[in-house]
Protein backbone atom coordinates (compact mmCIF):
# COMPACT_ATOMS: atom_id res chain seq x y z
CA UNK A 1 0.00 0.00 0.00
CA UNK A 2 1.35 3.43 -1.00
CA UNK A 3 1.64 6.11 1.65
CA UNK A 4 -0.42 9.30 1.33
CA UNK A 5 2.59 11.54 0.66
CA UNK A 6 3.89 9.11 -1.98
CA UNK A 7 0.58 9.30 -3.84
CA UNK A 8 0.86 13.07 -4.17
CA UNK A 9 4.42 12.77 -5.50
CA UNK A 10 3.27 11.04 -8.70
CA UNK A 11 2.04 13.16 -11.61
CA UNK A 12 -1.41 14.69 -11.46
CA UNK A 13 -2.52 12.64 -14.47
CA UNK A 14 -1.56 9.44 -12.62
CA UNK A 15 -3.48 10.61 -9.57
CA UNK A 16 -6.55 11.27 -11.71
CA UNK A 17 -6.34 7.80 -13.30
CA UNK A 18 -6.22 6.24 -9.84
CA UNK A 19 -9.15 8.30 -8.56
CA UNK A 20 -11.17 7.61 -11.72
CA UNK A 21 -10.82 3.88 -11.06
CA UNK A 22 -11.94 4.52 -7.50
CA UNK A 23 -14.91 6.52 -8.79
CA UNK A 24 -16.18 3.48 -10.71
CA UNK A 25 -16.01 1.42 -7.51
CA UNK A 26 -17.85 4.13 -5.58
CA UNK A 27 -20.59 4.30 -8.19
CA UNK A 28 -21.27 0.59 -7.78
CA UNK A 29 -22.43 1.47 -4.25
CA UNK A 30 -25.15 3.56 -5.93
CA UNK A 31 -26.11 0.85 -8.39
CA UNK A 32 -24.53 2.82 -11.23
CA UNK A 33 -22.65 0.44 -13.56
CA UNK A 34 -20.94 0.86 -16.91
CA UNK A 35 -21.04 4.65 -16.82
CA UNK A 36 -18.68 7.12 -18.42
CA UNK A 37 -16.62 8.86 -15.73
CA UNK A 38 -14.63 12.01 -16.47
CA UNK A 39 -12.65 14.14 -14.02
CA UNK A 40 -13.85 17.73 -14.48
CA UNK A 41 -12.07 19.32 -11.52
CA UNK A 42 -9.05 18.28 -9.48
CA UNK A 43 -7.91 20.99 -7.16
CA UNK A 44 -8.85 20.68 -3.51
CA UNK A 45 -11.02 17.61 -4.12
CA UNK A 46 -11.75 15.51 -7.21
CA UNK A 47 -15.05 16.01 -9.02
CA UNK A 48 -16.25 13.66 -11.76
CA UNK A 49 -18.96 13.96 -14.37
CA UNK A 50 -20.82 10.66 -14.48
CA UNK A 51 -22.92 9.76 -17.52
CA UNK A 52 -24.91 6.53 -17.44
CA UNK A 53 -25.82 4.34 -20.38
CA UNK A 54 -29.32 5.85 -20.24
CA UNK A 55 -27.81 9.38 -20.49
CA UNK A 56 -28.50 10.30 -16.87
CA UNK A 57 -25.82 12.58 -15.47
CA UNK A 58 -24.44 13.02 -11.96
CA UNK A 59 -21.59 14.79 -10.18
CA UNK A 60 -19.40 12.65 -7.91
CA UNK A 61 -17.09 14.38 -5.42
CA UNK A 62 -14.25 12.44 -3.84
CA UNK A 63 -12.71 14.24 -0.86
CA UNK A 64 -9.03 13.56 -1.46
CA UNK A 65 -7.52 16.67 0.19
CA UNK A 66 -10.34 17.63 2.50
CA UNK A 67 -10.11 17.25 6.27
CA UNK A 68 -13.90 17.13 6.50
CA UNK A 69 -15.27 14.43 8.77
CA UNK A 70 -18.26 12.20 7.99
CA UNK A 71 -20.23 14.32 10.48
CA UNK A 72 -19.29 17.47 8.52
CA UNK A 73 -20.38 15.91 5.23
CA UNK A 74 -23.66 14.77 6.75
CA UNK A 75 -24.25 18.37 7.85
CA UNK A 76 -23.48 19.61 4.33
CA UNK A 77 -26.03 17.21 2.86
CA UNK A 78 -28.67 18.15 5.43
CA UNK A 79 -28.29 21.83 4.62
CA UNK A 80 -28.43 21.29 0.86
CA UNK A 81 -31.59 19.23 1.31
CA UNK A 82 -33.03 22.08 3.39
CA UNK A 83 -32.07 24.73 0.81
CA UNK A 84 -33.87 22.80 -1.92
CA UNK A 85 -37.08 23.82 -0.14
CA UNK A 86 -36.16 27.51 0.08
CA UNK A 87 -37.89 29.64 -2.57
CA UNK A 88 -35.40 31.32 -4.89
CA UNK A 89 -32.41 29.15 -3.93
CA UNK A 90 -31.27 26.58 -6.48
CA UNK A 91 -28.89 23.80 -5.49
CA UNK A 92 -28.20 20.22 -6.66
CA UNK A 93 -29.87 17.20 -5.10
CA UNK A 94 -27.80 14.88 -2.88
CA UNK A 95 -28.34 11.25 -3.87
CA UNK A 96 -28.38 8.17 -1.64
CA UNK A 97 -26.42 4.96 -2.17
CA UNK A 98 -27.81 1.42 -1.94
CA UNK A 99 -27.55 1.64 1.86
CA UNK A 100 -29.79 4.74 1.80
CA UNK A 101 -26.91 7.00 2.85
CA UNK A 102 -25.69 10.16 1.14
CA UNK A 103 -22.13 9.45 2.30
CA UNK A 104 -20.00 6.71 0.78
CA UNK A 105 -16.58 5.90 2.26
CA UNK A 106 -14.03 3.76 0.45
CA UNK A 107 -10.47 2.65 1.15
CA UNK A 108 -8.09 4.05 -1.46
CA UNK A 109 -5.07 1.76 -1.54
CA UNK A 110 -2.86 4.09 -3.59
CA UNK A 111 -2.96 6.82 -0.93
CA UNK A 112 -3.58 4.55 2.02
CA UNK A 113 -6.55 6.64 3.13
CA UNK A 114 -10.27 6.28 3.61
CA UNK A 115 -11.96 8.62 1.13
CA UNK A 116 -15.39 10.14 1.71
CA UNK A 117 -17.58 10.62 -1.35
CA UNK A 118 -20.91 12.26 -2.18
CA UNK A 119 -23.04 12.02 -5.31
CA UNK A 120 -25.17 14.94 -6.50
CA UNK A 121 -27.53 15.53 -9.38
CA UNK A 122 -25.82 17.19 -12.34
CA UNK A 123 -26.24 20.93 -12.89
CA UNK A 124 -26.60 22.06 -16.49
CA UNK A 125 -25.51 25.49 -17.66
CA UNK A 126 -22.15 27.24 -17.47
CA UNK A 127 -19.97 28.14 -14.52
CA UNK A 128 -20.13 31.86 -13.84
CA UNK A 129 -16.36 31.88 -13.38
CA UNK A 130 -14.21 35.00 -13.17
CA UNK A 131 -16.27 37.26 -15.45
CA UNK A 132 -19.83 37.43 -14.10
CA UNK A 133 -22.28 39.82 -15.67
CA UNK A 134 -23.92 42.53 -13.57
CA UNK A 135 -27.24 40.71 -13.95
CA UNK A 136 -25.70 37.48 -12.67
CA UNK A 137 -24.15 39.27 -9.70
CA UNK A 138 -27.52 40.78 -8.80
CA UNK A 139 -29.07 37.30 -8.78
CA UNK A 140 -26.10 35.94 -6.82
CA UNK A 141 -26.64 38.64 -4.20
CA UNK A 142 -30.32 37.77 -3.98
CA UNK A 143 -29.51 34.07 -3.64
CA UNK A 144 -26.97 34.65 -0.86
CA UNK A 145 -29.50 36.80 0.98
CA UNK A 146 -32.16 34.09 0.73
CA UNK A 147 -29.69 31.53 2.08
CA UNK A 148 -28.94 33.85 5.01
CA UNK A 149 -32.59 34.72 5.53
CA UNK A 150 -33.54 31.05 5.85
CA UNK A 151 -30.48 29.99 7.87
CA UNK A 152 -31.84 30.72 11.39
CA UNK A 153 -34.59 28.14 10.82
CA UNK A 154 -32.11 25.40 9.92
CA UNK A 155 -30.86 22.94 12.53
CA UNK A 156 -28.52 19.96 12.32
CA UNK A 157 -29.40 16.42 13.29
CA UNK A 158 -27.69 14.94 16.34
CA UNK A 159 -25.32 13.01 14.05
CA UNK A 160 -24.09 16.06 12.11
CA UNK A 161 -21.43 18.58 13.09
CA UNK A 162 -19.89 21.74 11.63
CA UNK A 163 -17.08 24.06 12.75
CA UNK A 164 -17.60 27.64 13.93
CA UNK A 165 -15.57 30.20 11.97
CA UNK A 166 -14.30 32.41 14.79
CA UNK A 167 -10.57 31.71 14.39
CA UNK A 168 -8.22 33.16 11.78
CA UNK A 169 -7.91 30.05 9.59
CA UNK A 170 -11.36 28.56 10.20
CA UNK A 171 -10.08 25.40 11.82
CA UNK A 172 -7.48 24.47 9.23
CA UNK A 173 -3.92 23.55 10.20
CA UNK A 174 -1.73 26.62 10.72
CA UNK A 175 1.15 26.83 8.24
CA UNK A 176 1.65 30.59 8.73
CA UNK A 177 2.48 30.89 12.41
CA UNK A 178 2.72 27.30 13.63
CA UNK A 179 5.85 25.12 13.92
CA UNK A 180 5.63 24.18 10.22
CA UNK A 181 5.77 27.80 9.05
CA UNK A 182 8.22 28.53 6.23
CA UNK A 183 7.77 32.30 6.46
CA UNK A 184 10.76 34.52 7.11
CA UNK A 185 10.82 36.24 10.50
CA UNK A 186 9.99 39.59 8.89
CA UNK A 187 7.06 38.21 6.93
CA UNK A 188 5.74 36.29 9.93
CA UNK A 189 5.91 39.41 12.08
CA UNK A 190 4.06 41.48 9.47
CA UNK A 191 1.35 38.87 8.95
CA UNK A 192 0.98 38.41 12.69
CA UNK A 193 0.15 42.10 13.11
CA UNK A 194 -2.57 41.79 10.48
CA UNK A 195 -3.85 38.55 12.00
CA UNK A 196 -4.28 40.17 15.40
CA UNK A 197 -6.30 43.01 13.88
CA UNK A 198 -8.44 40.57 11.90
CA UNK A 199 -9.14 38.56 15.04
CA UNK A 200 -10.11 41.74 16.88
CA UNK A 201 -12.59 42.78 14.19
CA UNK A 202 -13.96 39.23 14.05
CA UNK A 203 -14.51 39.08 17.81
CA UNK A 204 -16.37 42.38 17.68
CA UNK A 205 -18.57 41.19 14.82
CA UNK A 206 -19.44 37.98 16.67
CA UNK A 207 -20.42 39.98 19.74
CA UNK A 208 -22.93 42.01 17.72
CA UNK A 209 -24.13 39.65 14.97
CA UNK A 210 -26.14 36.40 14.84
CA UNK A 211 -24.21 33.24 14.01
CA UNK A 212 -25.76 30.76 11.58
CA UNK A 213 -24.79 28.32 8.86
CA UNK A 214 -22.96 29.86 5.87
CA UNK A 215 -21.58 28.52 2.59
CA UNK A 216 -18.11 30.02 3.21
CA UNK A 217 -16.83 29.51 -0.36
CA UNK A 218 -19.08 31.61 -2.58
CA UNK A 219 -17.33 32.42 -5.86
CA UNK A 220 -18.02 32.13 -9.57
CA UNK A 221 -16.55 28.65 -9.92
CA UNK A 222 -19.06 27.33 -7.38
CA UNK A 223 -22.02 28.77 -9.26
CA UNK A 224 -23.77 27.68 -12.45
CA UNK A 225 -25.83 29.96 -14.67
CA UNK A 226 -28.69 28.54 -16.72
CA UNK A 227 -30.94 30.98 -18.56
CA UNK A 228 -31.90 33.48 -15.84
CA UNK A 229 -31.18 31.21 -12.88
CA UNK A 230 -28.09 30.81 -10.71
CA UNK A 231 -27.33 27.52 -8.99
CA UNK A 232 -25.02 27.26 -5.97
CA UNK A 233 -22.94 24.14 -5.39
CA UNK A 234 -19.82 22.87 -3.58
CA UNK A 235 -20.95 23.14 0.04
CA UNK A 236 -17.86 21.29 1.27
CA UNK A 237 -16.62 24.29 3.28
CA UNK A 238 -19.88 25.23 5.01
CA UNK A 239 -19.98 25.93 8.72
CA UNK A 240 -21.37 28.27 11.34
CA UNK A 241 -20.36 31.88 10.85
CA UNK A 242 -21.61 35.37 10.12
CA UNK A 243 -23.42 36.76 7.10
CA UNK A 244 -20.63 39.35 6.79
CA UNK A 245 -18.04 36.57 6.50
CA UNK A 246 -20.00 34.91 3.69
CA UNK A 247 -20.38 38.25 1.88
CA UNK A 248 -16.67 38.99 2.29
CA UNK A 249 -15.74 35.72 0.58
CA UNK A 250 -18.05 36.53 -2.34
CA UNK A 251 -16.65 40.07 -2.66
CA UNK A 252 -13.05 38.84 -2.46
CA UNK A 253 -13.31 37.27 -5.92
CA UNK A 254 -14.76 40.37 -7.61
CA UNK A 255 -12.58 42.91 -9.41
CA UNK A 256 -14.42 46.24 -9.50
CA UNK A 257 -16.57 48.47 -7.26
CA UNK A 258 -19.39 48.14 -9.80
CA UNK A 259 -19.33 44.36 -9.39
CA UNK A 260 -19.40 44.73 -5.62
CA UNK A 261 -22.35 47.11 -5.89
CA UNK A 262 -24.29 44.75 -8.16
CA UNK A 263 -23.96 41.87 -5.70
CA UNK A 264 -24.77 44.00 -2.66
CA UNK A 265 -27.74 45.63 -4.39
CA UNK A 266 -29.11 42.18 -5.14
CA UNK A 267 -28.66 41.19 -1.51
CA UNK A 268 -30.40 44.34 -0.25
CA UNK A 269 -33.38 43.68 -2.53
CA UNK A 270 -34.13 40.65 -0.33
CA UNK A 271 -32.96 41.70 3.14
CA UNK A 272 -30.80 44.40 4.77
CA UNK A 273 -27.06 43.92 4.77
CA UNK A 274 -25.53 42.83 8.06
CA UNK A 275 -23.91 45.63 10.04
CA UNK A 276 -20.15 45.92 9.58
CA UNK A 277 -17.69 48.79 9.32
CA UNK A 278 -15.53 49.46 6.27
CA UNK A 279 -12.46 48.47 8.29
CA UNK A 280 -14.09 45.24 9.43
CA UNK A 281 -14.88 44.29 5.83
CA UNK A 282 -11.28 45.06 4.80
CA UNK A 283 -10.16 42.75 7.60
CA UNK A 284 -12.45 39.94 6.43
CA UNK A 285 -11.25 40.34 2.85
CA UNK A 286 -7.63 40.11 3.97
CA UNK A 287 -8.48 37.11 6.10
CA UNK A 288 -9.59 35.30 2.97
CA UNK A 289 -6.23 36.11 1.41
CA UNK A 290 -4.35 34.70 4.40
CA UNK A 291 -6.47 31.55 4.39
CA UNK A 292 -5.61 30.98 0.73
CA UNK A 293 -1.93 31.67 1.43
CA UNK A 294 -2.04 29.12 4.25
CA UNK A 295 -3.61 26.63 1.83
CA UNK A 296 -0.77 27.09 -0.66
CA UNK A 297 1.76 26.26 2.04
CA UNK A 298 -0.23 23.16 3.02
CA UNK A 299 -1.52 21.76 -0.28
CA UNK A 300 -0.21 18.70 -2.08
CA UNK A 301 -1.59 20.03 -5.38
CA UNK A 302 1.49 20.47 -7.56
CA UNK A 303 -0.02 23.14 -9.81
CA UNK A 304 -1.11 25.23 -6.84
CA UNK A 305 2.29 24.88 -5.16
CA UNK A 306 3.87 26.68 -8.12
CA UNK A 307 1.71 29.74 -7.38
CA UNK A 308 3.17 30.23 -3.90
CA UNK A 309 6.16 32.58 -4.48
CA UNK A 310 4.18 35.21 -6.40
CA UNK A 311 1.13 34.79 -4.19
CA UNK A 312 3.24 35.36 -1.08
CA UNK A 313 4.78 38.49 -2.58
CA UNK A 314 1.36 39.95 -3.42
CA UNK A 315 0.01 38.96 0.00
CA UNK A 316 2.79 40.85 1.78
CA UNK A 317 1.95 43.93 -0.29
CA UNK A 318 -1.75 43.64 0.61
CA UNK A 319 -0.98 43.18 4.29
CA UNK A 320 1.20 46.29 4.29
CA UNK A 321 -1.58 48.35 2.67
CA UNK A 322 -4.13 46.98 5.14
CA UNK A 323 -2.01 47.91 8.15
CA UNK A 324 -1.56 51.43 6.77
CA UNK A 325 -5.28 51.84 6.00
CA UNK A 326 -6.58 50.52 9.31
CA UNK A 327 -4.02 52.14 11.57
CA UNK A 328 -3.94 55.41 9.67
Amino acid sequence: MMKRDDFFEVSQSEQIISLTNTAHTVLERYGVMGSKVECVNYEFNATFAVTTESAEKFALRININSTRTPENILAEVEWVQYLRRVLGVRVPQPLTNLDDSCLTSIQHSESGTLLNCVLYSWLDGEEIGDEPSMEQLHIVGQTIARMHQSAPEFSLSAQAQLPIFKDLLWGTEDFLFGPQSLLSDDHRHLLKQAAELIEGFTDELYENSPCHIIHADLHGWNMMSLENDVYIFDFDDCGFGLAAQDIAVALYYLDTPDQDAALLTGYKSVMPLPIYSESAMKALLLQRRLMLLNYLFETKNQEHKQMLPEYLKQSIERVSRFLTDVRG
